[in-house]
């Protein structure tokens, strides 16, 4: 992790409205935005796999959408547990597109039998009010920007998405889970993409999930 943080170059501005989930119960916690300029390809290159995608999450927060769209592409198709909070967020945002785009790739997402499936599900079983906070991020942009394209809801690629994503958590929730939240209050912990930050919380970083 730390070597990804060395190559974020500075910012003009603060990550902004960091928000928090839980992965492998191990706390996450994720900027909402960052504001970093991408750095050179010379120093990605530099980078082994697993570092790379932990790169590509960050910069899925990025606040140029096109950013965001070309980084997801490189962890859409990676069945890891800390990759799946960076692709939700993405699902509770207002980029068409780039909801196009998770539709497109998330296609083993409704069959249980898959990697896929289960990476999701057990994962955002873990974080209902995550999963909850989402849903509801996904009604108001279709209500404030799509209701004119998608006028049944059904047919909005955030509602497919999100309903299968619920569907993918309730296969993994136990019967008695009570929903309780485990969404971290704005600030309450410290924004990973800050050196300084990832120094002092060594637990509070995206890390390699367990191979599945």
């Amino acid at each position: 992790m730390q070597t990804v943080l060395k190559l974020l170059p500075s910012a003009p501005l603060e990550p902004a409205l960091p928000f928090g989930v839980t992965v492998d119960e191990q706390p996450l916690v994720i900027p909402y935005r960052i504001y970093q300029a991408e750095p050179t390809a010379g120093a990605e290159a530099s980078l082994p796999p697993t570092q790379f995608a932990i790169l590509n999450c960050l910069y899925t927060r990025h606040h140029d959408g096109r950013v965001r769209q070309r980084r997801l592409e490189h962890v859409l198709r990676l069945n890891e547990p800390w990759v799946v909070p960076f692709v939700v967020r993405l699902v509770g945002e207002y980029v068409l597109e780039i909801l196009l785009d998770i539709r497109r790739e998330l296609v083993e997402l409704d069959d249980p039998t898959t990697p896929q499936h289960a990476v999701y599900g057990q994962v955002l079983a873990a974080n209902p009010a995550f999963l909850a906070v989402t849903r509801q991020r996904v009604a108001s942009y279709w209500a404030c920007y799509y209701r004119h394209l998608y006028s049944d809801p059904r047919y909005y690629p955030g509602f497919t998405l999100i309903e299968s994503m619920r569907a993918a958590a309730r296969h993994y929730s136990a019967p008695h889970q009570v929903t309780t939240s485990s969404y971290l209050d704005d600030g309450q912990r410290a924004v990973v993409v800050h050196p300084d930050v990832a120094r002092a919380s060594p637990k509070i970083r995206p890390y390699p999930g367990r191979q599945r």
